[in-house]
């Protein structure tokens, strides 16, 4: 999904998570406006200490402008402090709920989501995208409510002896605060999420190289792999040079209109002041006030550099956040009933691809038989499972388990009754007993173990110093696939389902395992319904019917 949004509109979308810390951004934006407005006093109040010391005017004055000086100066520290205590606990209290956000979309999303995204693209919104918003909540919100404040606050302040200074200090902190950043802005917008979409891309070649290096090493492609990389880095660079070149060019400009703000000021005041209109005193501080107040609009001019990206990887969370679910679960519908698994006329083709898979597909899975399916490959036999539990529903036809659509059954209901070991086997860092857990996460060490050997798991993990309690990050690559595949069958055993969608499960297995595993699945067929998808006619051995899919 990629709507098309405006920044302000990404920006409000952002907005909208803060409600909850309404009061702490209060604070940070109070602090920091009363802190810079300490930060310009300190300069104003310095010159008029000077005027007072130039005119010979009674000295009695100055003891207190030094004390104001002293105190304006600590009180500036302290704010500033308070200031950044309060958006650094609003940013990090919101990236927290922000991830619990993206991985509770990723789970709506699942598992048709992760089944066509490319997964760098989304571990770089998971992890750089999710970051980089902290720039926002921490250094672009109050920065710009405190710009407004304390513009609106020193226009009145240089404008009280004439309205004239006060507007042309207004326009200058319009121009640079305002004006110079949406030129800015607008120009690197499209760049910015160029470079978002492009470092995403860089993660998963990157992540393809990590998992593929033993394939690129054997078929000696490190060479072609490492020009692919680096191709994608350079486009990568030459998108940052460019907003490189525009932020050197805002940086100019804004130097440019702040001294030019400070000419302006001292023209006019010295006009004003030769006419009798305004006093020395008032239009030394205002040219003064002019140029030491530019800070926080100056900073929001600076904020547009980073801020193209920091709304770029804002708009993709929010697309990740809004978007719909490929099929939407079923909350309120009916409870799972085991029996017949039938497909009647079910065609389908994958999202944005015109090719179907399945076509008029019609067939009864009769329930506690074993059934194999056998096809060459993109014939859709690991769609016909994937349709079984609703990862994606056909475009025609009716599935049906005991006489009721899958439409509705309750989501939750369906999947929990049914176990799908697809043909990769993801291990996580953590313990092999864990590992097995997974799949029934209150289980003893006893069913692990009688799980383990239905799979003929459990004489390698006794064979190990530390048995199931190995870390398999501690094997890494000792983990054969063999090894992995036999984990991934451990755990379908353990969860105890009366539905298994078996993909390729003894694909990476010697015949003396296969033979264990199959014979433990023969012993399960009671009250099972088990359907076998695999190219291994040993496999295929045991089904009670094989279906050839074309």
């Amino acid at each position: 999904m990629n709507k098309k949004r405006s920044g302000a509109s990404v920006m409000l979308g952002l907005l909208g998570m803060i409600k909850s810390l309404l009061f702490p951004m209060f604070l940070a934006i109070l602090m920091g406006s009363l802190g810079h407005l300490a930060a310009i006093f300190i300069t104003v109040l310095g010159g008029e200490g000077l005027i007072y010391v130039l005119q010979g005017e009674n000295g009695k004055t100055l003891p207190y402008m030094i004390a104001g000086l002293m105190i304006f100066a600590v009180f500036r520290g302290i704010l500033r402090y308070a200031e950044q205590a309060c958006n650094h606990y609003i940013a990090f209290r919101l990236l927290a709920r922000i991830r619990s956000k993206v991985f509770a979309a990723l789970s709506r999303l699942a598992p048709a989501k992760l089944d066509q995204t490319e997964k760098g693209n989304l571990i770089s919104i998971l992890t750089s995208d999710v970051e980089l918003l902290e720039v926002f909540y921490a250094h672009t919100i109050s920065p710009i409510a405190i710009a407004v404040i304390t513009s609106v606050f020193m226009s009145f302040y240089i404008g009280r002896s004439s309205w004239i200074l006060g507007a042309l200090a207004m326009m200058f902190y319009l121009i640079v605060g305002v004006l110079i950043p949406y030129i800015n802005g607008r120009s690197g917008r499209e760049q910015g999420m160029i470079y978002r979409d492009n470092f995403g891309k860089l993660n998963t070649t990157v992540l393809d190289n990590l998992y593929g290096l033993d394939e690129i090493l054997q078929y000696h492609q490190s060479e072609e792999r490492l020009k692919q990389m680096a191709k994608k880095s350079e486009e990568l660079e030459k998108i940052s040079l460019s907003l490189k070149k525009k932020e050197n060019w805002q940086r100019i400009a804004t130097d440019i209109t702040i001294l030019s703000a400070g000419l302006a000021m001292t023209l006019v005041s010295s006009y004003l002041y030769s006419r009798g209109r305004i006093e020395f005193r008032d239009a030394i501080l205002a040219i003064i006030a002019m140029m030491s107040s530019f800070g926080p609009t100056a900073a929001l001019s600076a904020l547009s550099n980073n801020l193209n990206q920091t709304l770029a990887s804002g708009d993709r969370v929010l697309d990740l956040l809004e978007e719909e679910p490929i099929v939407e679960d079923i909350l309120e519908g009916k409870e799972y009933r085991q029996g017949d698994i039938s497909f009647d006329g079910v065609s389908f083709s994958y999202p944005e691809k015109e090719k179907e898979i399945l076509s008029g597909f019609s067939k009864v899975f009769e329930k506690n038989k074993i059934y194999g399916i056998f096809g060459k490959s993109g014939c859709g036999k690991s769609t016909l499972l994937k349709l079984i539990q609703r990862y994606y529903e056909p475009s025609k036809g009716l599935i049906k388990i005991q006489d009721s659509s899958v439409n509705k059954i309750k989501t939750e209901e369906l999947r929990k009754h049914i176990t799908y070991m697809t043909q990769e086997t993801f291990l996580f860092q953590d313990t092999i007993e864990n590992n097995i857990k997974i799949a029934k996460l209150n289980a003893t060490r006893e069913e692990v173990e009688a799980a383990a050997k239905k799979a003929s798991l459990h004489d390698f993990v006794s064979s190990l110093p530390k048995g199931y309690d190995t870390p398999l990050s501690e094997l890494g690559d000792s983990v054969s696939g063999g090894e992995r595949q036999r984990i991934g069958i451990a755990r379908a055993f353990l969860r105890g389902s009366n539905v298994l969608l078996l993909d390729e499960p003894t694909s990476n297995l010697d015949s003396l395992n296969e033979g264990i595993i199959l014979r433990s699945l023969w012993k399960e067929r009671k009250n099972k319904s088990i359907l076998l998808v695999s190219h291994r006619k040993s496999t295929m051995s045991m089904a009670k019917e094989m279906i050839t899919m074309e």
